[in-house]
């Protein structure tokens, strides 16, 4: 009788706990992997599990395109939230794969700036390309400016660009006088114009972050341009390499959601908390990535001279252009990045 009492007891306590964890929320949370999603685990993810009470289970792609199209199209979407570049988002949303966003749900993104949203999308960090270059070579004397980087008699020696179109456009446009609030839409056909200049001069044209700060760290190249947290990384490592934010291009990473999310009201909720402002702040405690929303910078926890260090903050992001990912979106940018391959393959 005892037995069966217990047996009883048993069973009833693992259906409740059964019945506790099928109604446990969670998301599936996708990023790019690597140390970027090492430190957002810390700064942001385990932060807003703990505060909203839910699971945030993590899968990782550096490329997330061909796996939203893979799953909306097949209808078994696992992913519930993305971070993933906003034209992913908004060209996404355009084709029926990602959700139109509810901001009246999402009031932590009220006060982010209208450019930092779209229908499909919010800013969630801020990185930049910025020009980067060996002060040994330099001296009291370097190069400051997208001009100065095309200027082979001014400032001879060694450059590395991006193998990519985007900011690397914008940056030959700008080095040909084109004002940095004039730039779009892109003169793609003057924007090519101008880097036939300076090809003949660019010895390397780098294909991921590693890539680029290995040639700052060996000294491979003068000058190029590089992602603002891959440079700052060499410096802390001692290589005499110097930067600033001027004529830099703010970039950012979006958070969207999967058309038929599987957790769609606990995504938006996920959302929401993401931009708290006080777990926004946590970024640059793990990694030279700024805050997507600008309220962080008010809530203390971010020294003026970490701020002074991030691409977001509201003084660099003064001086530089914030990429228009809505142009990048377009038939335009996508006719351009085609016309890119070309280019770098004659």
């Amino acid at each position: 009788m005892t037995y069966k009492l217990s047996m009883i007891a048993l069973s009833a306590s693992a259906g409740i706990f059964t019945a506790s964890m099928a109604s446990a929320e969670q998301i599936t949370f996708v990023s790019q992997g690597g140390a970027y999603q090492e430190a957002q685990t810390k700064a942001i993810l385990d932060p807003v599990a703990k505060l909203l009470g839910i699971t945030v289970n993590q899968d990782s792609s550096p490329d997330a395109w061909p796996v939203i199209k893979t799953q909306t199209a097949s209808g078994k979407v696992i992913w519930d939230v993305i971070d993933t570049p906003p034209k992913d988002c908004i060209r996404g949303g355009e084709q029926g794969m990602i959700e139109k966003l509810d901001f009246s749900k999402i009031p932590n993104a009220e006060k982010m700036p209208a450019e930092y949203k779209s229908p499909y999308s919010v800013a969630y960090e801020f990185y930049s390309s910025v020009l980067a270059y060996n002060k040994d070579k330099f001296g009291d004397n370097p190069p400051k400016t997208w001009a100065d980087f095309w200027d082979v008699k001014k400032f001879p020696g060694t450059r590395a660009l991006r193998s990519h179109p985007l900011a690397t456009l914008e940056a030959a446009l700008l080095a040909d006088g084109v004002p940095a609030d004039k730039l779009y839409p892109l003169d793609v056909d003057r924007a090519f114009k101008k880097l036939e200049e300076i090809k003949p001069h660019v010895a390397v044209w780098w294909t991921s972050g590693a890539q680029s700060a290995q040639l700052l760290a060996d000294g491979e190249v003068d000058m190029e341009m590089a992602w603002n947290g891959r440079v700052a990384a060499v410096v802390k490592e001692g290589a005499p390499i110097g930067y600033s934010f001027n004529e830099g291009f703010l970039q950012y990473t979006s958070l969207c959601i999967l058309k038929g999310a599987p957790n769609l009201d606990t995504a938006v909720k996920f959302v929401n908390a993401a931009l708290t402002p006080d777990i926004q702040a946590n970024f640059p405690a793990y990694i030279d990535y700024g805050p997507g929303n600008p309220e962080a910078y008010k809530t203390g926890k971010i020294s003026p001279e970490r701020a002074a260090q991030m691409p977001s903050s509201p003084d660099n992001a003064a001086l530089q252009v914030l990429i228009a990912d809505e142009w990048w979106s377009s038939p335009a940018g996508e006719e351009a990045q085609k016309r890119w391959a070309s280019f770098i393959q004659q």
